[in-house]
């Protein structure tokens, strides 16, 4: 049974002692399915997170006309083992340029942007696109780089939908801007290795201190060429939450924090209590919103910096944060692209998600400690989280057992809470 259009997260009263597994890695899973399919061998992946997400871009490698086996993971519902036979650099289907093979993103930043560049290493034509809101986000730097390298991009105003016309691998030299994204270099590296391509960064500082970017480069020096095994590690800014919810109401753990230093939000529990001014760029990922939802609660006003990237993902985040926490009773003072959060007073509000899992998750965590928090849309965490809920209501100690209602008041049940 779905989630429900609205649900309310009900604060636990008493004490608490539970640890909480996290699924796998998103950014790590979808780049290692590509890496997979470009190795001369098969590989199989475990503790992979099976997400929207992370679907939409096993998928697009199906529709590429790789073999892409899924198993289940007794270990964590939201994890599979995928099975990925390779086809050492080749692209195995295409389309022709009067009929492109289709490749739908959805709203997956990293697929949208990673199988752009594979489909450049095949031979024949490829036609992205993806919801409308996939439509919006920055692709030109990506697009760009690859017709510096000598292919064919074919895209109104730069974005999806787009054609891309592949021709193989294709030796040569880019130059990539990451002010928009860093997923373009990441992009660029994951099939560089076997298209050739030399990729300079062009803007945001040195890649070696772009961590998703470290994060692809690492990757591919470990990832075995030619088939063999890959553990996933835990998802940090997924794990943020739970992180959150111990900070907020002791009793909590996360075990198995990843300890390889490739996710920056590995970093999150290091920032708890917040300090006074935290920044998207040098401190924190995606948990960064986690941590902004938190500092009404702080005893000291906090700034958030450098959140220009927030503006042009899942949803226009930094209106989105402003917006929501104002409701709750929130002073936010935003400032070019930086908020100002000051403790507050808080009372319950209806939270807009914006259809972005990371909205949703980072407000049910407010609503632990803040009574009368509603979200609506809540189905949007299956993005990268699909058993976010479940595990806020399982009983301890494999959840935190909160009550978890619907419109009506009603306790929904653990099978009713899975986002489908």
């Amino acid at each position: 049974m779905p989630l429900p259009d609205l649900i309310e997260i009900v604060p636990p009263t008493g004490p608490i002692h539970a640890e909480i597994t996290v699924p796998g890695s998103k950014s790590i899973t979808n780049r290692a399915l590509v890496l997979a399919a470009l190795a001369d061998g098969t590989t199989t992946l475990r503790g992979a997170l099976w997400s929207e997400d992370t679907q939409v871009m096993a998928d697009g490698l199906g529709r590429l006309g790789f073999s892409v086996h899924v198993e289940a993971d007794p270990a964590e519902a939201a994890n599979r083992t995928i099975i990925v036979r390779g086809a050492g650099g080749a692209i195995p289907r295409a389309g022709t340029a009067d009929a492109p093979l289709a490749l739908f993103v959805g709203n997956a930043g990293t697929a949208a942007r990673f199988l752009a560049a594979l489909a450049c290493l095949g031979r024949g034509a490829y036609r992205l696109t993806g919801v409308p809101r996939m439509h919006e986000r920055p692709q030109a730097a990506l697009f760009h780089a690859l017709r510096a390298l000598g292919y064919r991009v074919d895209a109104a105003n730069d974005r999806l939908p787009a054609v891309v016309h592949g021709t193989g691998p294709r030796p040569g030299r880019c130059e990539v801007s990451v002010a928009e994204s860093s997923q373009f270099a990441s992009a660029l590296l994951l099939s560089g290795g076997v298209g050739g391509w030399q990729v300079d960064i062009a803007q945001g500082g040195d890649a070696e201190e772009l961590p998703y970017v470290e994060m692809t480069r690492e990757l591919v020096k470990v990832f075995p060429p030619r088939g063999g095994e890959f553990q996933v590690e835990p998802d940090a800014s997924g794990g943020s939450y739970f992180i959150a919810a111990g900070h907020l109401l002791g009793g909590v753990r996360v075990p198995h924090w990843p300890a390889t230093g490739w996710q920056i939000d590995g970093e999150f529990p290091r920032f708890l209590p917040l300090p006074a001014e935290v920044s998207r760029a040098r401190d924190l990922g995606d948990s960064i919103m986690t941590a902004i939802v938190l500092a009404p609660l702080a005893k000291r006003p906090t700034r958030f910096t450098d959140l220009g990237r927030l503006r042009v993902q899942e949803c226009e985040r930094v209106m989105a944060l402003r917006t929501e926490l104002t409701k709750c009773g929130a002073q936010v003072i935003e400032e070019g692209d930086t908020l100002t959060v000051h403790p507050s007073r808080l009372h319950g509000a209806e939270i807009e998600t914006y259809d972005d899992h990371r909205m949703a998750m980072c407000f049910a965590v407010l609503g632990l400690k803040v009574p009368g928090i509603r979200l609506r849309h809540p189905s949007c965490v299956k993005k990268t989280f699909p058993d976010f809920f479940p595990k806020l209501a399982a009983p301890p100690p494999h959840g935190l057992g909160v009550e978890i209602g619907d419109a009506a008041g009603r306790r929904l049940a653990l099978g009713e809470l899975a986002a489908e």
